[in-house]
């Protein structure tokens, strides 16, 4: 099979150049990646189900759009670059051995831009070799100079909208690269959240002691400070008054807009037993805790036992001590379901013996989350839901008792790529994106009713991060990318230049030709927006390029991973609505789940990865296509196995084998016209879940049923034949229906079973309703549930059988089951059948077998039910055509008799479609 991939691979690569025709178009497009390593197979998946969509629409008719580009924009090349120059064995081996980059080649790599060079081309040449129909002509990468007009020009549109704007947020910056960082920047914690706490004051002698909480209005609660007495704190003058620190927190805090002056440093040991004062709690002791992490906020906790599960237990495990038993927990909050002190009530009823026990996490949680949806502050609090207190004691606490707010991670483990720790950091003169908008918002939300969503469920999550999502800082002072083009310091940050390329891709490979500085913002206004007059660039250019985008735009279907929902899939939501009209704005989304390998999470960094030429070295292009597509659909997560890979390799020869030798075949038999019937409905289900972006719903349609058909096919055929002339005639059609899946294997084969062209450009098969034969598809499907049934009998007996008797069910039977099949409330049937003058004569025996029919429906598939009921079968007529095929499969003689002809006792157990059977 790898020979195919040579032989076709270069043929193939003109072959999918597309440009615009009189046909329906569909415009696909996927996340494009950042080439700073070697791709590993769930890299594959991302782009291989993508492409066996675009070849399925190809197929159909369509002028069909799957192009692709490189992301390089931002620092992560530039980080790695420099750790390869300083050394760093980790980066280096990763490079060298994972990767396998020569070490000549590894060499270039203290240049950013040889990381880019290097990988790009291997990206381009993998891909090509997983048989992807780019088309490589609107290859580009995001600092190529046309690119940065074009990303300009969004700008400053941005910029005059007041949609950019100046200002003082919250951001992730790496101090090693003194820079604000995006996801897409870090090595570690890249969904990690800016949580924003509220600092509560508690003042000691001449200090203030801040804790931070993100439950305010459980300061009424606080009995005690937690502060570990290992830990050596600092005396700080924060703005001018004087606090109390870990070293940690003081430098969060000296990020985080605050002139900050290091005193000294205190013992947490001597802070212990000391008296702190808030005026919501009144004076509190310090208790000394152990589980203090002076890397957490502030590093010196305030504790609420009546409503922090950590809390209880930690003061419950001092006064077991015999310690601390003056402090009594200081209920606040009434929830449903929990007792006076929800924290001491869960922590009892779950029996938690100490602090350590793992169920406490989850436990927190659950307390914390009803005491915020269901909990109302007790009536000497306010007695206000929890929602409402919490904002308005924040507020008194922020204007009346010196509260101040503190940054923070939900996820202290977050690192750049350049291997420097990343901090919140407060910036003044940065650039936002004002996705806080909430104008912006709410047009975003009515463009999204209109998306397509695959899978639907998604829109939930969409809507959420519309309404959560705040301003982003879309600027960084150094890294690769496009300048901002009013204030030349700052350069637009990763996420911030990947919103609107789907657009840029419909003229990238024109564009290119036009000299970078001849594209002023009008160019960009006439091709997009079919605005102005540019003087430029010559008109006929312009009308192209105009032409080329509005033929391919809007984009159809957008295919990337779920947990770019949160970010990047809404930006471009927001950046589509401010730029282009309604008619313009994306069509569909289809969201990627997860990639596994053995069962554990795929992880370059840590080398949890098969590489994907790896596997296409091992297993073959079409073998790595088929497991990838198959194992599941495009949504869910997939797990690589090489012992289920290896599987599919024989699936693909055994469909290999069977055309080859079908071709040799010019017999026909009866059965021909089953198989020809089934490949039908296999055509019209295939074609169903491919339009629903079902891909391994269509890979088993298109292989797996078909292939189970041949095999009972095959059983069915006289003694010592193993094909015929039926398989020349359902070859086109099934090479056909795998060619979006296995490419190559299907391409050498047309050339044998097809008409020409290529089979990625053959059209896509038709359902033929003069070959449908729903009466002898239901004849074989009740022969092959009857053969099992024997089957399962012999194995339960284990005697040696000497004959078979079949007992067919009466047609009175056949009456219930109709009118059953057809009820609309089988639970209310009953008095349908017994209005039959015939069924009341036969009392009971008529009641059992209506409940035992009504159990047999409820078993079968709703599709084979109906067919059933609406086709009179014969099947007296139906076993005795096929008796001779019974007796050679079982080797014994079979008879077929009328149940009601018969005596046996058995013989009153035959029901419709599935016969009483007696093996003696």
């Amino acid at each position: 099979m790898k020979n195919f991939e040579e032989k076709y691979g270069k043929i193939w690569r003109s072959q999918f150049e597309s440009d615009p025709g009189t046909s329906d178009k569909f415009y696909l497009n996927v996340a494009y990646p950042y080439p700073s390593g070697a791709m590993h197979v769930g890299h594959g998946r991302t782009y291989i189900v993508p492409d066996v969509i675009g070849r399925f629409w190809r197929m159909k008719g369509c002028q069909v759009l799957y192009p692709m580009a490189f992301h390089v924009t931002g620092t992560p090349v530039i980080g790695i670059s420099r750790r390869i120059a300083a050394g760093d064995e980790k980066t280096i081996r990763l490079y060298s051995d994972l990767y396998r980059v020569p070490q000549k080649t590894l060499d270039t790599f203290i240049e950013p831009m040889a990381i880019v060079h290097h990988f790009s081309q291997e990206y381009e040449r993998v891909m090509s070799r997983c048989g992807l129909s780019i088309d490589w002509r609107r290859r580009f990468t995001t600092v190529d100079p046309t690119y940065s007009k074009f990303i300009e020009w969004q700008y400053l549109h941005l910029h005059d909208q007041n949609r950019v704007v100046r200002g003082a947020h919250p951001v992730k910056y790496c101090m090693g690269c003194d820079n604000p960082v995006g996801d897409h920047d870090l090595l570690e914690g890249e969904h990690a959240e800016i949580v924003k706490y509220v600092l509560v004051m508690f003042s000691w002698n001449e200090y203030i002691i801040p804790c931070a909480t993100l439950r305010p209005e459980t300061t009424y609660g606080v009995t005690n400070l937690w502060v570990n007495p290992d830990v050596m704190y600092r005396k700080v003058r924060v703005d001018g008054q004087k606090w109390i620190l870990s070293p940690e927190a003081t430098e969060k805090i000296r990020l985080q807009d605050h002139d900050v002056i290091v005193d000294g440093d205190i013992s947490g040991a001597d802070l212990v037993d000391q008296t702190a004062f808030n005026p919501l709690s009144g004076d509190v002791q310090i208790l000394p805790a152990g589980f203090v992490d002076p890397d957490m906020a502030t590093g010196i906790v305030m504790s609420v036992p009546a409503h922090a599960p950590f809390d209880y237990i930690a003061l419950r495990d001092l006064q077991q001590q015999g310690k601390y038993l003056n402090i009594t927990p200081v209920p606040l909050i009434t929830v449903e379901g929990y007792g006076r002190c929800p924290a001491q009530d869960a922590v009892e009823r779950a029996g938690i013996s100490n602090q350590n026990d793992p169920a406490m996490e989850v436990l927190t949680q659950e307390v914390y989350n009803a005491e915020h949806s269901k909990g109302r502050m007790l009536p000497e609090y306010g007695g206000k839901p929890v929602k409402e207190a919490r904002d308005e004691i924040s507020e008194l606490m922020l204007e009346r008792y010196g509260s101040a707010v503190m940054f923070e991670f939900d996820n202290r483990n977050v690192i750049c790529r350049c291997g420097t720790r990343v901090y919140v950091r407060i910036l003044h003169d940065q650039w936002f994106l004002k996705y806080s908008d909430p104008e912006w918002k709410e047009n975003v939300h009515s463009d999204l009713e209109s998306v397509t969503l695959v899978p639907p469920e998604v829109r939930a999550e969409f809507s959420r991060t519309i309404d959560w999502l705040n301003d982003w800082a879309c600027t960084r002072r150094i890294g690769l990318g496009t300048k901002v083009p009013w204030d030349k310091d700052w350069l637009v940050e990763p996420l911030s230049d990947s919103t609107m390329y789907m657009s840029y891709y419909t003229i990238s490979h024109k564009i290119r030709n036009i000299e970078p500085g001849l594209l002023t913002p009008d160019v960009f206004d006439y091709i997009f927006l079919g605005q102005g007059d540019p003087q430029s660039v010559p008109r006929e250019i312009l009308d192209e390029l105009r032409q080329e985008f509005l033929y391919w735009y809007p984009y159809d279907f957008r295919f990337s991973a779920k947990d770019l929902i949160s970010n990047h899939l809404t930006f471009q939501l927001f950046h589509h609505d401010a730029l282009f009209p309604p008619e313009l704005r994306p069509q569909g989304m289809v969201i990627f789940g997860m990639g596994l390998l053995e069962g554990a999470k795929m992880s370059s960094s840590k080398g949890n990865v098969i590489l994907l030429e790896d596997a296409l070295d091992e297993f073959g292009a079409d073998t790595v296509r088929m497991f990838l597509v198959g194992s599941a659909e495009p949504w869910q997560d997939f797990d690589w196995r090489n012992e289920l890979v290896s599987s599919v390799r024989k699936q693909i020869e055994r469909f290999w084998n069977t055309i080859n030798d079908g071709i040799q075949s010019e017999d026909t038999y009866d059965i021909d016209a089953w198989v020809l019937s089934r490949m039908q409905k296999h055509i019209e289900m295939t074609t169903n879940a491919l339009e629903s972006f079902q891909t391994r719903q269509a890979l088993q349609e298109a292989y797996f049923s078909i292939e189970s058909d041949l095999k009972w096919y095959r059983r069915r055929l006289p003694e010592g034949i193993r094909s015929s002339a039926v398989i020349n005639t359902i070859a086109p059609v099934w090479v056909r229906l795998l060619a979006p899946f296995i490419p190559y294997t299907c391409e050498e084969l047309w050339t044998m079973v097809g008409s020409g062209e290529p089979v990625g450009f053959a059209s896509w098969p038709q359902p033929d309703s003069s070959l449908v034969n729903t009466g002898l598809e239901l004849s074989e499907e009740l022969l092959s549930r009857t053969v099992e049934d024997i089957e399962s009998i012999i194995r339960l007996i284990q005697i040696e059988t000497e004959s078979i008797t079949l007992y067919v069910a009466p047609e009175w039977k056949w009456d219930i089951f109709r009118i059953i099949a057809s009820a609309s409330d089988r639970k209310k049937v009953m008095g349908e059948i017994m209005k039959n003058d015939e069924m009341k004569s036969r009392g009971k025996e008529a009641t059992d077998a209506a409940k035992q029919i009504t159990n047999q429906i409820h078993r079968f598939p709703p599709e084979l039910v109906s067919s059933i009921a609406a086709n009179k079968l014969d099947e007296l007529a139906v076993f005795n055509e096929v008796r001779d095929f019974l007796q050679r499969e079982f080797g014994v003689s079979v008879s077929v008799i009328n149940a009601e002809e018969s005596s046996h006792p058995k013989a009153r157990a035959a029901l419709p479609f599935k016969p009483a059977i007696v093996v003696q």
